[in-house]
C-alpha cells in the first residue's frame, strides 16, 4: 500500500544538472525501454509523497515533455550552473504549504527502486523528526527524506555541497537505512553500459 493518502511528504527528483561527463542529458537515457526519468518519478510517487516535484535546469526543454502525463510538477532551476545546492535549494522552495518531510532522490541512481524510497519514509514515518537517509558505500546520503526542521540547513548550501552536509551536520539525529542499490549511478557511458549489460535492479512491487 503506497502512503499517498497520507499528508505531509514532498518527493522531489534532482535532475538539473548538464551531464557534462556523460555528453548528453541523462534523464533522456533509456534502460528497460523506459526513460530513467520516469523510472524515478513512477518510484518517487509509490514511495508515498502527497505530491511529486521534478527539478530540472541544464536541457529543461528537452527534458520537460517526458512529464506531459506524469502527474508530476516541473521545477526550473535557473540557477543551475551553481551546482547541486541550487537544485536541492530550489525543491524546498517548491514544497507545498505544511510540508513536514522532502524526499530528495537522484534521477542518476538508476538501481533505486520504490521499494528503497518506501523503506526510507516507513522509517521516517516511524520517527518523524529525524533524517532518513540511504546508506551506501560506507556512509549515509541520497536517496534521503529530511524533516521540516532541516529545510534551513538546506536552504544554506551553496555551490557543489549536497545535502550529505546536513546529514553529517546532524549525525546524531539520522536514520541510517541500507540501500546498496543507491551506490549505483550514471555518470559515463561506460557506466552506462555496464548497468546495461548486468540489468537494472527495478522492482515493480
Amino acid at each position: 500500500m503506497s502512503d499517498l493518502s497520507q499528508p505531509g511528504l514532498y518527493a522531489v527528483v534532482l535532475a538539473a544538472g548538464p551531464s557534462t561527463r556523460f555528453g548528453s542529458p541523462k534523464a533522456l537515457i533509456q534502460l528497460a525501454g523506459t526513460p530513467v526519468l520516469h523510472w524515478a518519478v513512477s518510484n518517487a510517487a509509490r514511495a508515498g509523497g502527497t505530491s511529486v516535484g521534478v527539478v530540472l535546469g541544464s536541457d529543461a526543454g528537452a527534458i520537460a515533455p517526458l512529464l506531459r502525463r506524469s502527474g508530476a510538477s516541473i521545477v526550473v532551476n535557473r540557477g543551475w550552473r551553481e551546482g547541486m545546492a541550487s537544485s536541492v535549494r530550489a525543491a524546498v522552495n517548491a514544497a507545498p504549504p505544511g510540508c513536514e518531510g522532502l524526499l530528495l532522490t537522484l534521477v542518476d541512481q538508476v538501481n533505486v527502486t520504490a521499494d528503497d524510497l518506501r523503506r526510507l519514509t516507513h522509517a521516517w514515518r516511524r520517527h518523524p523528526v529525524l533524517i532518513a537517509a540511504a546508506l551506501h558505500s560506507g556512509s549515509p546520503g541520497l536517496p534521503a527524506l529530511f524533516p521540516s526542521w532541516a529545510f534551513p540547513d538546506l536552504l544554506g548550501l551553496r555551490g557543489e555541497s549536497d545535502p550529505r552536509v546536513v546529514i553529517r551536520r546532524h549525525s546524531d539525529r539520522v536514520v541510517r537505512i541500507s540501500m546498496p542499490s543507491a551506490a549505483v549511478d550514471v555518470n559515463t557511458p561506460e557506466d552506462l553500459l555496464d548497468i546495461s549489460v548486468r540489468g537494472p535492479d527495478y522492482a515493480e512491487s
